[in-house]
């Protein structure tokens, strides 16, 4: 018996969330965000919320299960649109490709 292993990969997303526009985000991500990222092949896996310290506030994690459906992903017209609104929401925002490990990663 042989056993494949799938790599997969993880896309991070830190930022911080304005105050002022903290109900148009949670709509925004709740309504088309994560429903977006899905269909584009990459799926929501864990959200860290940082209650203290020199943190970001918010890590959203999303799986993919091979490098090119990131790739495809993120020249997408869909991803630029999608990162720009949500931009518009938070500030010191970030993104970084891993590959996947499970628990926290930075």
């Amino acid at each position: 018996m042989t056993i494949r292993i799938i790599p997969r990969y993880k896309l991070l997303l830190r930022y911080n969330i304005n105050p002022e526009t903290h109900d148009e985000y949670y709509a925004f991500v709740t309504q088309e965000f994560v429903p977006s990222m899905q269909a584009l092949g990459l799926y929501m896996f864990r959200v860290y919320h940082t209650a203290y310290g020199e943190h970001p506030m918010r890590q959203l994690e999303f799986l993919a299960e091979d490098l090119d459906t990131v790739r495809v992903a993120l020249k997408s017209n869909t991803w630029q649109r999608l990162e720009e609104k949500l931009k518009g929401f938070v500030s010191d925002y970030s993104r970084k490709l891993i590959t996947f490990r499970d628990g926290f990663q930075l």
